[in-house]
């Protein structure tokens, strides 16, 4: 066994009188734990909360989106989309046409982005889930039906089951207002009622309307073109592989997105909030590994004429500094692998019995409880990020020592 390593070892676990040092050491290694644990659990719970937006939007959005790079809509009755959408792994294409309309009902005026989608948008989201009111239809006999955002329905007065059908205006492609005339502009139709969703998004829940996309289209004067193409891939299909090869076929003039790039904003300010409160986080972790620094100084003091005996005995400068320095190092560890394994235990527990809670009153948000989801990168990260603080820490006093030695 390495002789520093072991004298180092015996300084710590020997059985010695508890004085200042020992307790100094203890708080050494708790403040090294607890915010080790807070680092885990921390991070921990943004995952949680990012599980539930990716959820949610996930029932939303498509597996892939194709949309045109310049200009707004496109025709996809083309060889090049029969050859791309023929792809293997392919189970799903549903048509998707927005555009900004009028809504009004009663005496309520609300501009809203109206999303036409075609009748494959049921096998494609999991509308049941985002439902708040009423049931997902977008047709039935003559009859057309809106799913209205739940800011949008409340804006406007309106729910499902209401007699009264919303009023759609929507204004003419390449047709001037005409200030006589205005409403010649536009081009009126009627809906009805089907349902109320919330994705806990005001972009979606304030501004959007699921409607018919053959309506949008008699709306705004469009035959086949859409705004995008939503594709949903069979079961463990690689999303990647799919995305590629359509990229390939269709050439630079369209864009085809996945799910996290279709939402790339959302998804990058949720890891800004994360990383930022991991760096503040860390900031915590360098003031607890301050007393490491005391404790060690004191250590090295109390162990005086231990370090004249070994000078005596013919030991090296290095072997006397490295044992200071395995002696921090242990402490360090202890530390880290005791917070670890607390704040793995601290996120089972709110996992599985969600200790603590977002509000007082049950069902006052979309969970009761705060969210948790452990990933074994930010272990690592956690582990590598206090491991590499602790370790630089350590060597400020042993480099201390070491220049007394060679006074």
């Amino acid at each position: 066994m390495n002789v520093s390593f072991f004298i180092a070892r015996r300084y710590l676990f020997s059985k010695k009188s508890h004085n200042v040092v020992n307790v100094i050491s203890a708080i050494s290694v708790c403040g090294i734990a607890v915010a080790t644990a807070a680092i885990v659990c921390v991070l921990s719970i943004f995952n949680g909360f990012g599980g539930i937006v990716e959820g949610t939007f996930n029932a939303f959005d498509p597996d892939l989106k194709i949309t045109v790079k310049e200009g707004k809509v496109f025709d996809y009755h083309t060889p090049e989309f029969e050859k791309a959408l023929q792809i293997n792994g392919i189970q799903i294409i549903s048509e998707s046409l927005e555009e900004n309309a009028l809504f009004m009902f009663g005496e309520s005026q609300v501009p809203v982005l109206m999303k036409g989608v075609s009748e494959e948008f049921k096998l494609m989201t999991d509308m049941e889930k985002l439902l708040l009111e009423g049931s997902f239809n977008l047709r039935e006999d003559v009859v057309d039906y809106t799913t209205l955002g739940s800011g949008l329905a409340m804006t406007l007065g309106a729910r499902p089951g209401f007699i009264n059908p919303i009023e759609i205006y929507a204004p003419k492609r390449d047709v001037r207002v005409n200030l006589a005339n205005p409403a010649a502009a536009f081009t009126r139709a009627y809906i009805q009622i089907g349902g109320v969703f919330s994705l806990n998004s005001p972009e979606y829940d304030e501004q959007m309307a699921i409607v018919p996309i053959q309506l949008a289209r008699d709306l705004f004067g469009y035959e086949n073109q859409v705004t995008s193409l939503d594709i949903k891939l069979e079961p463990n299909v690689s999303v990647n592989r799919v995305k590629r090869e359509i990229e390939r076929i269709l050439g630079d003039n369209f864009l085809v997105e996945d799910r996290y790039q279709q939402q790339k904003e959302s998804y990058r300010m949720m890891q800004i909030e994360k990383w930022v409160t991991f760096l503040i986080m860390v900031f915590v972790l360098l003031i607890a590994v301050f007393n490491l620094v005391g404790s060690l100084s004191m250590l090295i003091v109390e162990k005086r004429d231990d370090i004249k005996s070994l000078q005596n005995m013919g030991a090296s400068e290095q072997l006397i500094s490295r044992i200071f320095l395995y002696e921090g190092w242990l402490i360090s560890f202890i530390g880290i692998i005791s917070g670890i394994i607390t704040g793995l235990a601290l996120c089972l527990l709110q996992q599985y019995f969600g200790l603590l809670q977002l509000s007082d009153t049950p069902g006052a948000y979309i969970i009761d409880a705060y969210p948790v989801i452990v990933k074994m990168t930010d272990v690592v990260i956690a582990f590598a990020v206090v491991s590499l603080i602790s370790l630089l820490t350590v060597l400020y006093p042993v480099n201390n020592l070491r220049k007394k030695l060679q006074q």
